[in-house]
């Protein structure tokens, strides 16, 4: 019987709720609109609303998803 092999994928397990509060945390709303170019982090952020248009919007999960890989990435570097 073999064992399950963890995921490489840093976001397996990971809901896109946790991923948008590590990086408001990190960065803030204002320097979140800055690199994702998107109305919910630019006017009137919220949690909420921010996870409703990027359930919706592929393109700017991805972007912040991608935000994401590369916060992790300087972290483990940096501690």
């Amino acid at each position: 019987m073999s064992t399950p092999h963890p995921s490489k994928d840093p976001l397996h397990g990971v809901t896109l709720e946790k991923i948008l509060t590590e990086l408001v945390a990190a960065h803030g709303w204002a320097e979140l609109g800055r690199r994702v170019r998107i109305r919910c982090f630019n006017f009137d952020p919220s949690i909420g609303s921010s996870l409703k248009f990027l359930r919706r919007t592929p393109w700017a999960r991805q972007e912040v998803e991608n935000l994401y890989r590369a916060h992790l990435a300087h972290r483990t570097r940096h501690g």
